[in-house]
């Protein structure tokens, strides 16, 4: 298996594991307000699958995110944030319908870009320094804020979900 082969697994993973965190989320639990810091269910879930359109179509590509273009207005929330605020998250209010279908074609946008791909591609540096991140390469990108990310709000949903009664992880 090569690099870009692990690259589509993780990322493929992370998207399933998403899915199933929030497939029995209802728009009530999405919507909650958790004490704290912590943002809405609702708000990580669009964080993710905007995130995953922004960097793959926007930064990658160096094309108009989706979510901007044939998607505008139809998500129910803002344009993603490098960063998710405490104030974004507590602002939006997402369309989970919109963004679930959204998601499969963000993924399908991932799909496509890593299908063009070569192993030489993933050493290209993008620079990230606008978002505190440096320079860094394709690769990093894809394994850090596309694969892990995915996998990192997966774990915050079940978090929030558990804090509200109900069961995390479907596993």
């Amino acid at each position: 298996m090569n690099a870009i082969e692990t690259l589509r697994e993780s990322i493929q993973w992370g998207h399933q594991l998403l899915e199933m965190v929030m497939a029995d989320v209802s728009d009530d639990e999405a919507r909650w307000a958790p004490p704290g810091l912590a943002n809405p269910i609702g708000a990580l879930y669009a964080h993710a699958v905007l995130d995953l359109d922004a960097i793959v179509n926007g930064m990658l590509k160096g094309g108009a995110p989706r979510f901007a273009t044939d998607w505008a207005g139809q998500l129910g929330a803002v344009s993603p944030q490098m960063t998710l605020t405490f104030e974004w998250g507590r602002t939006i209010e997402p369309n989970l319908a919109a963004l679930r279908t959204f998601g499969q074609k963000a993924l399908a946008d991932v799909e496509a870009y890593l299908d063009q791909l070569t192993d030489a591609d993933l050493d290209r540096m993008v620079d990230l320094s606008g978002v505190g991140l440096g320079t860094r390469s394709v690769g990093w990108i894809l394994n850090a804020l596309v694969a892990s990310h995915l996998n990192n709000m997966a774990g915050e949903i079940s978090a929030l979900k558990g804090v509200q009664g109900k069961k995390g992880y479907p596993f």
